[in-house]
């Protein structure tokens, strides 16, 4: 029943999370985060005197995919532009990114660390004279490693 203990925990909502950009900024007002994915290419192997014909499959390199960020378009807000236009023949000041899931308290229930992580993408609104929608821009960004904890 409604307003009762419940004898198991709910699954979490997705909508109340924060995002720390590590010189950016901290709480940064974010719409959307996606990609947070991770996979270890499998290598297929069979040794010439295996008495099995078929191969086996072991764990590869790790694969990290890169991470989206969506906001809201602000006045005067240039701070990925400048982060973006620092990449000058393969230097570019990489950053600490972390993405919070937050419980209703405001706690962190998990924490994905992004680590050396720097733009690849900046891709603006679009624009449209009949639209009443806001303005909204996509970050994409690689990184060099996911580490999620939980609590």
């Amino acid at each position: 029943m409604a307003g009762e203990k419940q004898e198991s925990p709910w699954p979490l909502p997705k909508f109340y999370f924060s995002v720390d950009i590590s010189d950016v900024g901290e709480d940064l007002p974010f719409q959307e985060v996606s990609g947070l994915d991770v996979e270890a290419q499998p290598i297929e192997y069979r040794a010439g005197n295996s008495k099995v014909f078929s191969k086996v499959k072991m764990p590869g390199l790790i694969e990290n995919a890169n991470v989206t960020l969506k906001k809201g378009v602000f006045a005067k807000d240039n701070g990925f532009w400048d982060w973006y236009s620092q990449i000058k023949l393969n230097t570019i000041k990489r950053q600490t990114v972390t993405i919070k899931l937050l419980d209703e308290n405001g706690d962190p229930t998990m924490t994905w660390t992004l680590k050396n992580a720097w733009p690849t993408k900046i891709t603006s609104t679009d624009l449209a004279a009949e639209s009443n929608e806001v303005a909204i821009e996509t970050l994409e960004l690689v990184h060099e490693g996911l580490e999620i904890s939980t609590g």
